[in-house]
């Protein structure tokens, strides 16, 4: 029997739409609160884990393909993408669901390939604008 997927000791093994980096996730605890821990070389993200359930609902609410749109924290990011809803006081969680001051953002990065993983999301992977849609 093989360990749990998405767990510190068995990681989700993903790549970024494009393809071109390699990173990891998986479910933890921090605070109370059930976070992912999203491991991207050295650097580490935390994004609340209600972020999946909160993106799919909006995903199938939207009814088509929504943009990424991937940013930086202190870069905004554009309208109508992925990234946007992921920092929007107008999302379900009211605000960023990156939970790491100065690395909040690449929301529509890193999120995304898990959501396809998961089974909840179809995801592009061209080398630039990729877009995603729930299933």
């Amino acid at each position: 029997m093989t360990a749990e997927a998405g767990t510190k000791e068995n990681p989700w093994k993903l790549k970024t739409p494009p393809g071109t980096s390699e990173y990891q996730m998986y479910k933890s605890e921090k605070d109370g609160k059930v976070i992912l821990v999203c491991t991207v070389g050295t650097t580490i993200l935390h994004y609340d884990y209600k972020c999946l359930a909160d993106l799919h609902d909006m995903l199938q609410k939207h009814g088509d393909w929504m943009e990424l749109g991937s940013a930086d924290e202190q870069k905004p990011a554009k309208e109508g993408t992925v990234e946007a809803w992921g920092r929007s006081p107008e999302n379900t969680l009211g605000g960023w669901y990156g939970l790491k001051k100065g690395f909040r953002g690449r929301f529509g990065m890193y999120v995304p390939p898990l959501m396809e993983v998961l089974g909840l999301a179809e995801v592009e992977h061209n080398p630039k604008n990729n877009r995603m849609k729930a299933i």
